[in-house]
Order: structure tokens, then C-alpha cells, then sequence
């Protein structure tokens, strides 16, 4: 049996951050599935690269449509930056990041205060010149192609 991709310890970490699967549907239709087989759909097109459509029906995670819903979904909600967030103090609390990897610079963290301010760069282009096609003159506007 293959290893799954969402492992019962890391569940019980992702569950309380996640909405109620029960929901009911307020034009009736089939019960959603699972948070849990959403997740692991989700898991897998992301970990595979594959298109949503050929989702493995044998997964039990429903349509790709489906999986790709409950993620539109969650981004909306904020559940993802929540997530983020948690998993990363579970991560430093138990000193698992490797913080000599980690880069930072003023495109991911604002400076304090705007930091200072550059000096005006002076265009490097050409500058226009006359056009080769078309002329004024004193009665107004002739171009050449027309």
C-alpha cells in the first residue's frame, strides 16, 4: 500500500483550522466530501503536477472540480495563510527550521519608516525624433501613407 499523503498526525494539526464538511447545501444535491479527501485531492494535483480533471476517481477525493472548489474556497477564507502560519510555529518550536537557508530583503519585508530614498535615475532610452512618415504643415497634418 502506497504511504498516504496526509498522515493522522498531521490531520489532527490541519482539522480544527478547517471549516465543517457537514455543511448542508442550500439547493439540496450530494453530500460534500470530506475535508479530509478534499485536502488529499488538493495534496495530490499540487505534489503531481497533474491537471485537475485527471484527478484519480479511485482516490476517493471526488471531481477535480470539486477539490479545485474547496481550495478557491479556503483561499477566501484566509484557511491557507492560517495553515501557513501554524505549521510554521510548530515547526520552530520543535527547532526544525533551518534558518541559515532563509533569505530576507526589502521585496519580501518593508523597510521601517520607508527607508531612504533613491536617487532619481535619468532615462537611458533614445528620445524621439521627427517621424520619417508624416509631416505638419501650415494647413494641418499629412501623412505619407495616406
Amino acid at each position: 500500500m502506497a504511504k498516504p499523503i496526509l498522515d493522522d498526525e498531521l490531520w489532527a494539526v490541519i482539522k480544527p483550522i478547517l471549516p465543517p464538511d457537514d455543511l448542508p447545501k442550500p439547493k439540496g444535491g450530494r453530500p460534500p466530501i470530506p475535508n479530509r479527501a478534499a485536502l488529499t485531492g488538493i495534496l495530490f494535483v499540487l505534489l503531481t503536477g497533474i491537471q485537475w480533471e485527471y484527478l484519480p476517481q479511485e482516490m476517493g477525493c471526488g471531481s477535480g472540480m470539486t477539490c479545485w472548489r474547496r481550495l478557491q474556497a479556503w483561499q477566501q477564507a484566509g484557511i491557507w495563510q492560517k495553515l501557513h502560519l501554524l505549521l510554521l510555529d510548530k515547526l520552530g518550536i520543535a527547532d526544525q527550521i533551518d534558518w541559515s537557508r532563509a533569505c530576507v530583503d526589502a521585496s519580501s519585508v518593508p523597510a521601517k519608516k520607508g527607508g531612504q530614498k533613491r536617487a532619481k535615475t535619468p532615462p537611458t532610452g533614445a528620445r524621439r525624433g521627427r517621424s520619417a512618415i508624416s509631416s505638419r504643415t501650415k494647413t494641418g497634418f499629412r501623412s505619407w501613407l495616406s
